[in-house]
């Protein structure tokens, strides 16, 4: 038997070392929305969030600019919770190409199918609307997507448990944490094939959050995207009740409404629980109805009551001890049709109004702003971060008029700004997380308005002395 033998004057090859992944922001720089961060290396393209710009026009038109990568060549998209500035994106993703996985965890795929399907419905909705009266530019007006793209894209969701490590592609792992910011918010942590870590924090919870566990500590990596919503403000939840409390109470001994444009996603719930303590403490009488006018917001609920129901690891253990009970301050009446939407508005006497979507952008909100606003008995709360060129934004900035269907309505009504529902942590907190890890080698101020941004960048610079850069909107850095 002969046997071969390797030629001893061979070379074998070296082996080639992976080369530095490349991070590139496509959106949630210098805006609170339209977070997308690509993460490329040689073998792996991963989309971190992929969310909808909205607020001025010149963001809102991004969203109809195909990515700078074609879409079919991304691997993977990770959400890291079901807001429509870090999910809404999706289906236009699906419909140029992409048919990689979606990883997420359970309950923010469960959220973000809820989320799709209504950003789907309203824009065709505004749409025709436009088209019948004439009222767009663009001749017709088309949606950015259809419920057909939201079906593609959630066949698609691959929902994945919390703390598990799941690998993308060979070499490059996720891990989701527990963030604190709704239900199913997670900030994701990568490990690259080369070793290199990169976490983004999507957006934190604050520790005070009514419903939530607080966020899992961060614990460190070499490359941190992290949010700057409230970079330079701080939550005064004392403060806050009372100013809540004081305008309901006031437009209610004048015989006013309130309207509250709020968050599908978890601000609606978070207000109710608020609701709950005023019923409790006799500052809503239970004469006056409380109205949850928003089908998303509905099904959201129900999600909550889900979670609540199996005591879901990341609620409040006095949550789950309470049940359901305080997402449903009785008599509060559930306007799941157009049809229960529309006798609202017929009814007469004090009401309470929570209705979609939060920064008054479009949904049935919008009808009930028309309404009420040239009324100087009612008042219009506005409970979380109103980004600049949304008419929420409007309303905190004083307007006297406000633009709705084509034509302006003048603002009578008593407006309310109460930051203290956001469920975004605040400077100090974001600091707090951030204090017990080992110092990043670059730490990226994402998600906030310029101003946010650049002064969390100089308190983490000057409290923690890391390197903390403000990134430009189309930069790509090396991951090291």
């Amino acid at each position: 038997m002969s046997v071969a033998l390797s030629d001893p004057t061979a070379v074998t090859p070296t082996p080639t070392k992976p080369r530095p992944a490349l991070l590139t922001f496509l959106g949630g720089v210098g805006t609170v929305t339209g977070s997308r961060f690509l993460v490329e290396s040689d073998h792996t393209r991963v989309l971190l969030d992929c969310g909808l710009f909205q607020g001025l026009a010149d963001l809102r038109r991004r969203n109809w600019r195909p990515l700078p990568r074609v879409a079919a060549d991304v691997h993977a998209v990770v959400v890291t919770h079901a807001h429509l500035d870090h999910c809404g994106y999706l289906p236009r993703l699906v419909r140029h190409g992409f048919r990689g996985p979606i990883l997420m965890t359970d309950y923010t795929a469960r959220l973000a199918e809820i989320v799709l399907r209504d950003s789907a419905r309203l824009q065709m909705e505004a749409a025709q609307h436009a088209n019948e009266h004439g009222w767009s530019k663009h001749r017709p007006a088309k949606p950015l997507y259809d419920i057909r793209d939201v079906e593609r894209t959630l066949e698609l969701f691959d929902p994945m448990p919390v703390d598990s490590e799941v690998e993308i592609e060979a070499g490059t792992t996720l891990t989701l944490r527990n963030a604190g910011h709704i239900l199913g918010s997670a900030w994701a942590h990568l490990t690259l094939e080369d070793g290199h870590t990169l976490v983004t924090s999507g957006d934190l919870g604050r520790p005070g959050h009514p419903l939530l566990r607080p966020a899992a500590p961060f614990s460190g990596a070499d490359v941190l995207l992290v949010e700057s919503t409230y970079g330079s403000r701080r939550h005064d939840d004392v403060a806050g009740r009372a100013g809540f409390a004081g305008v309901i109470t006031r437009t209610l001994a004048r015989g006013g409404t309130v309207v509250i444009p709020a968050f599908a996603l978890d601000r609606t719930e978070v207000v109710l629980h608020e609701l709950a303590e005023l019923r409790r403490a006799g500052t809503l009488p239970p004469s006056v109805p409380v109205f949850v006018d928003s089908p998303m917001a509905l099904a959201a609920l129900d999600v909550y009551r889900s979670a609540v129901a199996s005591q879901a690891a990341e609620l409040r253990p006095e949550m789950s001890a309470r049940g359901a009970a305080d997402l449903s301050p009785e008599p509060f009446l559930a306007a799941r049709t157009v049809q229960e939407s529309i006798a609202i508005n017929e009814r007469e006497g004090p009401a309470v109004i929570v209705s979609s979507a939060g920064m008054a952008t479009g949904g049935r909100v919008l009808h009930h702003l028309n309404r009420l606003l040239p009324d100087p008995r009612n008042a219009v709360v506005i409970v979380g971060f109103a980004a600049a060129g949304t008419r929420a934004r409007d309303l905190v900035d004083g307007v006297r008029a406000l633009k709705m269907f084509g034509e302006y309505v003048p603002v009578r009504a008593e407006v309310a700004n109460v930051p203290h529902f956001s469920a975004h942590a605040d400077a100090a907190q974001i600091i707090d997380w951030l204090r017990e890890a080992p110092a990043p080698h670059t730490t990226y101020l994402v998600h906030g308005e310029p101003d946010a941004a650049d002064a969390l960048r100089d308190r983490i610079d000057r409290e923690l002395g890391w390197t903390a850069v403000v990134p430009r909107s189309g930069e790509a850095v090396l991951v090291r």
